[in-house]
């Protein structure tokens, strides 16, 4: 695992470790920015949202029943137990995530909604322990841009889908190069911005691995939902019942000096949208894909 890696597996496992969740109205916001129904939100573990979400890619992967569905950085399982409502008690849906602080947190999701159709896996999603041809539906959402070897991940969705299986995943692509300083900028990766690559590559990807139908869509979501700040910060332990999520502010702890690390992907984020008009330079994709049979 590369430096920036291990960044991103300790950024995202100190918000695994912390009470963020749905029952907090700024977490709950951002999934519904990002297309998530409130009936949705209400059916699964309100620890298996934690405002990390960048659409909701459950919606338009066209589950059905007995399937198979694999999900692509899990979190704490909130697109898998989506899933696994739509596959029933004869389906599988199945997470994988690299940080074991999530996948902790998945697993005791799981058992506060009694799933008995979900399983989680401790694994990379350039390296996933699963078979050849094993599922039908890949999903993902906001992990991808993450993966420093977004080729590899493309090649190991091909290896693991059936022949006729589909990829439906939520992602930040890029619509034009980043300025260099916002490129280099460690917190705009882990906030799912500088880590992210164009449309036209991420399509080119795709393909060269084997896909066909191929579609990279911009949702046109503003991604300026992410900062629900309003000067609140983590470092001053602002109350759950708070309508914003909690970030670092400067104000209080000297920007990434925050000395609760568990928001920081949040407070990274939200620095780099009060500093860039992201949404110039990156949107919220909807991306499709089809291994042929």
């Amino acid at each position: 695992m590369n430096g920036v890696q291990n960044i991103v597996q300790s950024k995202y496992g100190a918000v695994a470790s912390s009470e963020l969740s749905g029952n907090h109205e700024g977490v709950r916001a951002v999934a519904e920015a990002f297309g998530y129904t409130q009936g949705e939100l209400d059916s699964i573990p309100a620890e298996a949202n934690m405002g990390l979400s960048c659409g909701n890619p459950v919606a338009f992967a066209s589950i059905r029943p007995g399937e198979t569905v694999v999900d692509l950085g899990c979190g704490g399982g909130m697109d898998v137990f989506l899933a696994s409502q739509k596959v029933g008690q004869k389906g599988r849906a199945i997470g994988i995530d690299m940080t074991p602080e999530m996948i902790q947190r998945a697993r005791k999701n799981a058992q506060r909604a009694d799933a008995g159709n979900v399983e989680f896996h401790l694994a990379t999603i350039d390296r996933m322990p699963l078979p050849d041809a094993s599922a039908d539906v890949v999903i993902s959402n906001c992990v991808i841009n993450l993966a420093p070897d977004k080729a590899a991940v493309f090649r190991e969705i091909f290896r693991v889908l059936k022949p006729g299986g589909r990829v439906a995943v939520s992602d930040i692509a890029l619509k034009q190069a980043l300025p260099p300083e916002l490129a280099r900028d460690v917190m705009a990766y882990v906030g799912c911005v500088a880590g992210a690559i164009l449309v036209d590559d991420y399509v080119r990807h795709l393909r060269d691995a084997g896909f066909a139908h191929v579609h990279v869509t911009d949702t046109g979501s503003d991604l300026n939902a992410y900062a629900k700040v309003e000067g609140q910060s983590a470092c001053c332990a602002p109350p759950m019942t708070s309508t914003t999520l909690p970030v670092a502010s400067s104000s209080c702890c000297g920007g990434n000096a925050c000395a609760d690390d568990s928001a920081s992907v949040h407070s990274g984020l939200s620095d780099v949208l009060q500093r860039y008009n992201v949404n110039e330079y990156a949107a919220s994709v909807r991306v499709f894909a089809v291994k042929p049979k």
